[in-house]
């Protein structure tokens, strides 16, 4: 299988925005294994602004749009760090792309971004994808790696998206406030009361919510591509996913449909 990852900060990082060292060894281990089965895995990797604040002592995401630039820039440093140190330890070796959503639609640099994934899949490389949001801001206020994570998996022509966040997936209600809330296990068409039960409202170190990734399931989805929303708390949930389980909500894409 061809699979797109995107991981959140929540994902990456504790609340501090300092890296969960734990989990992301974890992740790092599961993922390796899931290439060593044969698949192709591009990843998708929030995280460089919330680990920059971390870093620097900020524990709150800031307001203005230079300190996150600056967080970014201090942040993704350590990111692509971590990531090269821990797959190089099970020998796989990683790229790393820099980019922005709105680029991938001009011709010339859709090509380019296409014609390198491919090759770097050819060679057995893990490409691990970012925002580019030291030079850009767009993506910063709208909070849109799950977009991006939507983008590339069309780009590449993916089997399934994976979403990793803070929670488990897409619930009939609030399940922080509504003790009541179920959690949907698959939706095959997003209606608009789908839509309705999406919540703007990101981590306190991370900007998407549920409206990013049910957007992203859009785009996927009318491609015949599969989304998975799901907890990356404990990273071996992917095992579970690609066997089609978990606890999880899966979006299904229209090639799925009966």
């Amino acid at each position: 299988m061809r699979i797109v990852i995107k991981l959140g900060t929540s994902t990456l990082a504790h609340k501090t925005g300092l890296l969960n060292i734990k989990r992301v060894e974890k992740l790092c281990k599961v993922i390796s294994d899931l290439k060593n089965a044969g698949n192709e895995i591009i990843l998708v990797s929030s995280g460089a602004i919330g680990m920059g604040l971390g870093k620097i002592g900020i524990k709150k995401r800031p307001d203005d749009i230079p300190t996150k630039q600056a967080a970014a820039a201090i942040g993704q440093c350590e990111l692509m760090y971590t990531y090269d140190k821990l797959f190089s330890e099970y020998n796989h070796t990683v790229a790393q792309i820099l980019m922005t959503g709105a680029y991938v639609a001009l011709e010339d640099y859709g090509k380019n971004l296409n014609n390198t994934l491919f090759r770097l899949l050819e060679l057995g490389v893990i490409p691990i994808i970012n925002e580019n949001d030291t030079v850009t801001t767009d993506e910063i206020i709208i909070g849109d790696n799950d977009t991006l994570g939507a983008t590339i998996a069309n780009t590449v022509n993916a089997d399934l998206l994976i979403i990793l966040s803070d929670i488990d997936g897409l619930y009939t209600g609030d399940p922080n406030n509504d003790p009541s809330a179920k959690r949907i296990d698959a939706v095959d068409t997003i209606t608009k009361d789908i839509e309705n039960l999406a919540s703007s409202r990101g981590s306190v170190l991370g900007t998407g919510g549920m409206v990013t990734k049910i957007n992203a399931a859009k785009m996927v989805n009318e491609n015949g591509i599969d989304m998975v929303v799901a907890n990356g708390s404990n990273p071996e949930i992917l095992y579970d996913i690609l066997n089609g389980g978990g606890i999880c909500t899966r979006f299904k894409g229209r090639k799925n449909d009966n």
